[in-house]
C-alpha cells in the first residue's frame, strides 16, 4: 500500500491546481490531508462542516466531494481575491456557504449550530479563539488541523507556538486527540462530551 496512489481526486481539483500555479498561490493543501478530510466527512450523512482558511480552494474540493446531498459546509477567509476563486469553482453549490470575513470576527460572532466537523487551516480557530471554535464541535464531531510538523515557511518561533497548542489540546479532557506524523502533521480530535 502507498498513501501516495490516490484513486480518485474530486473532478474539479486539477483546475484548482491550475489555477493556484497561475497566481502562484504558495500555501496548496496536501492532497493526503485533502482524501482524510473527504473521509471523514463521507462519515457524517446529513452533516455540518466549517473551514477556517478557504485559500484558493484546494482542500474544499475534497470536502465537498465527501459531502452528501443533505450536507452543509461553511468556508470563511478573509482573502477578497482567493475568495472570489473560490466562488467562481463552487458559487452554484446550494450546499455550500462562502464568507469573506475575518476568521476571528466570524468565530466570536457565529450563533449558530455546532459542527460535524472544523477543519481549523487559519491562524483563527487554530492559535487563536480555540476554547470558542471547539465549544462549536458536535459531541462525535471531528477538529482538525494541519501543518504541525515544521514547515519551511514557519517564521522564528511558530514551533514554540505549534507546540503550545498541542499541549492544550493534549490536557483537554472534552476531546479524545490523535497527532499524527504524516503529511504535514496532522492533528485529529474527537468531542467526547
Amino acid at each position: 500500500m502507498k498513501d501516495s496512489d490516490i484513486q480518485t481526486i474530486p473532478k474539479i481539483l486539477p483546475k484548482i491546481q491550475r489555477k493556484s500555479e497561475e497566481i502562484g498561490f504558495n500555501m496548496p493543501s496536501d492532497v493526503h490531508i485533502g482524501t482524510l478530510l473527504k473521509t471523514l466527512i463521507a462519515s457524517k450523512p446529513g452533516g455540518r462542516f466549517l473551514e477556517l482558511g478557504t485559500g484558493i480552494g484546494l482542500s474544499l474540493s475534497w470536502m465537498v466531494d465527501g459531502m452528501d446531498g443533505e450536507s452543509r459546509l461553511i468556508t470563511v477567509d478573509n482573502d477578497k481575491e482567493l475568495i472570489g476563486i473560490a466562488k467562481a469553482h463552487f458559487g452554484d453549490d446550494s450546499r455550500l456557504e462562502i464568507r469573506c470575513q475575518d476568521g476571528s470576527q466570524w468565530i466570536k460572532e457565529y450563533d449558530g449550530d455546532a459542527f460535524d466537523l472544523i477543519f481549523a487551516d487559519a491562524w483563527p480557530g487554530k492559535y487563536s479563539e480555540i476554547d470558542d471554535i471547539l465549544g462549536l464541535v458536535k459531541r462525535g464531531g471531528f477538529y482538525v488541523i494541519d501543518d504541525m510538523c515544521v514547515q519551511p515557511n514557519w517564521p522564528e518561533g511558530h514551533d514554540k507556538k505549534a507546540g503550545d497548542l498541542i499541549a492544550c489540546l493534549e490536557q483537554r479532557n472534552d476531546f479524545i486527540l490523535t497527532k499524527l506524523d504524516w503529511s504535514t502533521g496532522l492533528v485529529i480530535a474527537v468531542r467526547r462530551f
